[in-house]
């Protein structure tokens, strides 16, 4: 199998009316973001408790949550049963050797300048067996006022990038404006409207129909080292 390692880091953001910033991260390589969507669809079309009802008796006492109980309502609606290693899922060749694939940095309040520094390490080594899914870099940047509440400041993505060496990556990050009075909420009591479903991040059809605001924009630093894609025709 060819090899993927992913090194770098979340060097910080700037651009942000807030302060005390901190970032939520996750890396997907297409299974993740693509099981959530269907879970999220499948489950706004078909009613929860329709679902449940159709499950037989023995299969009832191992759900605990709506992804564990996805196989067993598609088996009942679709007809077959869902696997996350069947190839119809995109990216499903791809496979996690070593590293975390998701984690949150640090509280960073800027003395000088605008810029929150992070400095948190990314470092992921992935097995794949093809191109599709290849990752891509979830980003959520939240800010914490002085009673340790947390309120989103941005949505971004980007992909990892896919030649080897060292890359310097700017994501742009907006985040849902809501009405008047969410504005008006968030103003004074803090909060505001959040995505209901996370794949609208990196999803066009559904992102330009919200009312969005710009953020600021998280900067990272990312090295890769390609190994065996030149067995598979790639050329790197």
């Amino acid at each position: 199998m060819a090899e993927v390692h992913v090194i770098g880091q979340i060097m910080g953001a700037t651009g942000f009316s807030e302060s005390s910033l901190l970032c939520k991260w996750g890396v997907h390589t297409g299974p993740e973001s693509f099981v959530i969507s269907l879970v999220d669809r499948l489950v706004a079309e078909i009613p929860w408790e329709v679902g449940i009802l159709q499950l037989s008796e023995k299969d009832k006492p191992g759900i605990n949550s709506v992804s564990s109980a996805l196989p067993l309502i598609c088996s009942v609606t679709l007809g077959k049963r869902c696997s996350l290693s069947e190839p119809q899922f995109p990216g499903a060749a791809w496979k996690l050797l070593s590293g975390v694939r998701e984690g949150q940095t640090q509280v960073d309040t800027p003395q000088i300048g605008d810029m929150a520094y992070w400095s948190h390490p990314i470092d992921l080594h992935f097995a794949t067996k093809g191109l599709q899914g290849w990752p891509r870099l979830h980003l959520q940047v939240w800010s914490q006022d002085s009673f340790g509440r947390c309120q989103l400041a941005g949505y971004g993505f980007c992909h990892v990038p896919s030649s080897p060496g060292t890359h310097q990556l700017d994501c742009p990050t907006w985040r849902p404006l809501g009405s008047w009075r969410e504005q008006l909420a968030r103003a004074f009591v803090g909060g505001g409207p959040q995505l209901l479903h996370g794949d609208a991040i990196y999803s066009g059809a559904d992102r330009y129909r919200l009312h969005t605001t710009s953020g600021g924009t998280v900067h990272l630093e990312l090295s890769l080292l390609l190994r065996h894609f030149d067995r598979y025709g790639v050329e790197c």
